[in-house]
């Protein structure tokens, strides 16, 4: 008899991900993608300390443009992980700049 094992985190992490998407899609009816209206509820509701420290109202406008690989007004999973990823990084960045200057 096979175990179940738990999820590892970064398991875990990746379910969070997928959750929180579905979360914020499918409220103007395409659960797969979010629009433009949900794109916003999302980064203000999951990046809102990202959206709070912006002082150029178009920067979330230009950040979805910017996103949007295929041109079609909306970002799926793929594209909005591109957001995702990107943060990773700079805070993984910011993250070992800090601490390499505390040595």
């Amino acid at each position: 008899m096979a175990t179940v094992s738990s999820p590892t985190e970064t398991e875990q992490c990746i379910e969070s991900l997928i959750a929180v998407f579905q979360r914020h899609a499918g409220r103007d009816g395409n659960n797969s993608k979010l629009s433009k209206a949900e794109f916003l509820i999302f980064m203000n509701t999951e990046l809102g300390a990202f959206t709070k420290n912006q002082k150029d109202p178009g920067v979330l406008d230009r950040t979805m443009k910017k996103l949007d690989l295929n041109s079609d007004g909306q970002l799926d999973f793929q594209e909005c992980l591109n957001l995702i990823g990107g943060l990773a990084i700079t805070c993984c960045e910011s993250f070992v700049k800090s601490a390499s200057g505390q040595k």
